[in-house]
């Protein structure tokens, strides 16, 4: 049985939901994600010395992190931020019936 150490949830922003959905379709038909879950959000940050204000979509991507590479190259080619947030965070725990879920969808 795996031991779903490698898995986690890559945290990326994008304009649009348009964009969001496009990124996210992508991800989960190349199966370099097992899921996307995605919200609009509210984000204040510094871009080229100037404090933004924008609304923003939140994406969760839940896969195996051994395929970041792979994954955020795709992000890169498909995102239309100069500098796009792709952030890998690492599953500490997690419900194991989930887990192998996960693992059944990145097959």
């Amino acid at each position: 049985m795996d031991s779903f150490t490698d898995y986690g949830i890559v945290l990326l922003t994008t304009a649009s939901q348009q964009e969001a959905e496009k990124i996210a379709n992508v991800l989960v038909e190349m199966k370099l994600a097992a899921c996307v879950s995605f919200t609009p959000i509210n984000s204040i940050y510094t871009w080229q010395g100037k404090v933004n204000k924008d609304q923003e979509w939140q994406l969760f991507i839940k896969t195996d992190l051994t395929r970041f590479p792979t994954l955020e190259a795709k992000i890169l080619e498909l995102h239309s931020y100069e500098v796009p947030e792709i952030i890998a965070l690492p599953i500490q725990k997690g419900h194991q019936p989930y887990l192998q879920w996960i693992a059944q969808q990145l097959d």
